[in-house]
């Protein structure tokens, strides 16, 4: 097996949890064959006068248990077998918290660093356009990923709403608050992190205030996450950008560090801590580990230098299928990124939701909704991988395999 394609390494930890369920190999098939993929061109103006065609790809997995939900990336390396991977990680992620949807995830194959606001948006509302047959508040939401944003997703809303002739906020989420995006929706994966890092914590017997936290990141995932945890009394040791990481044994002032990184676009010079490679990061010694970066991160290659107790995976993909079987014989606990990252697309159902209600809550009731279901799911996947004695990732594929199957086998096959 290549041990760097998301979507064999997706594929091994299904065919592991299927095999605990006793699933025969037709529905296994049915599960693992995405329901639709669709690639198309997408010429744009540069603002040189030039004409240039982009690739997109959407995919969508699984509709047994809703529309599907996933989110668009726009980067350079994009390519269908990632996007695959992430729809059906998307599939197995809502099923694990319990969310009506099914799994989905977009991508367009650019580099948004060297492209200007307006070739941004011309991007966005031609690959829009492109697959809007497939879109809609009922067949499928997109949210934001990697290099895309509210604003990403204001374009998509209008450009829908257009060709609609109406206002249809409900099409995508993460959109900001008074275009319908909902409260507490921004900081909703770190969130979720922190509390699946709390909970597995309590299992382990671990204390705050005398855990160590590296978290590789420091976006919305990583530096949020990182920015509760130190709320929490946690001491986080270090934070990364695309640039490099930065280090105090001692602990990050947090806080200070999201300014700077705020007011300086990245976390080079930060006064108080020493620069380290991002490539020896992940090979701090600390208590705690979040990779909230990006896929395939923690490898065979280093993986026999990780010193962590805990993993709690905060990006999607970041631990290979080969890396992950030596964490389980050493005994290191790994969240799951289907159940330790949910918080973000709870609340993106929570926005959905408000959107068709035409009704929004304030920010206290979201997070004490989205706190109640990731314990939940944690709780459900505790227990799952003490019925099996398995790790948790292959605890969270059976729970959320499970209840797609459960669906699936009650609407039967159309014939």
């Amino acid at each position: 097996m290549d041990e760097f394609n998301p979507f064999l390494a997706m594929a091994e930890r299904f065919e592991t949890a299927s095999d605990h369920l006793g699933l025969d190999p037709g529905v296994r098939e049915v599960l693992r064959t995405p329901d639709r993929e669709l690639t198309v061109a997408i010429p744009v103006l540069m603002d040189d006068g030039s004409i240039r065609v982009f690739k997109g790809y959407r995919v969508q997995h699984n509709f047994l248990r809703g529309p599907c939900k996933g989110g668009i990336r726009f980067a350079p390396d994009v390519h269908l077998d990632e996007v695959r991977a992430l729809a059906a990680w998307m599939t197995w992620k809502c099923s694990v918290v319990n969310i009506p949807f099914g799994g989905g995830k977009g991508g367009v194959f650019c580099n948004p660093q060297e492209l200007s606001p307006r070739e941004l948006e011309s991007i966005t509302r031609r690959y829009t356009t492109s697959i809007l047959d497939i879109l809609g508040p009922d067949r499928d939401v997109p949210a934001p990923d990697m290099n895309t944003n509210e604003q990403t997703m204001a374009w998509i809303m209008d450009t829908y709403s257009m060709h609609q002739r109406r206002t249809s906020t409900a099409v995508v989420t993460g959109k900001p608050l008074n275009l319908g995006g909902s409260r507490g929706r921004k900081e909703a994966t770190g969130r979720g992190v922190m509390i699946s890092c709390r909970e597995a914590m309590k299992v382990l017997g671990m204390r705050p205030e005398e855990t160590r936290v590296v978290v590789q990141g420091s976006g919305n995932v990583g530096g949020i996450g990182a920015l509760l945890l130190h709320r929490e009394g946690y001491k986080i040791l270090s934070l990364s950008d695309m640039f490099g990481a930065i280090y105090n044994e001692d602990g990050l002032d947090v806080p200070a560090v999201m300014s700077w990184l705020q007011e300086k676009r990245r976390l080079e010079g930060f006064p108080g801590a020493t620069a380290v490679p991002n490539n020896e990061q992940l090979l701090l010694d600390c208590d705690v580990l979040i990779p909230a970066a990006t896929e395939n991160q923690i490898t065979s290659q280093n993986v026999a230098d990780i010193k962590a107790r805990l993993i709690v995976e905060g990006a999607n993909g970041p631990t290979t299928a080969i890396a992950d079987r030596e964490l389980e014989k050493r005994g290191v606990m790994v969240i799951p990124d289907i159940l330790a990252n949910a918080g973000g697309v709870t609340v993106s159902y929570f926005e959905w939701v408000q959107d068709r209600m035409g009704y929004f809550w304030t920010e206290e009731i979201v997070n004490s909704r989205l706190e109640q279901t990731m314990v939940n799911a944690f709780d459900e996947v505790y227990a799952k991988s003490k019925e099996h004695n398995v790790s948790m990732r292959t605890a969270a594929y059976i729970l959320s395999i499970d209840r797609v199957v459960s669906v699936y086998r009650l609407r039967g096959i159309f014939a």
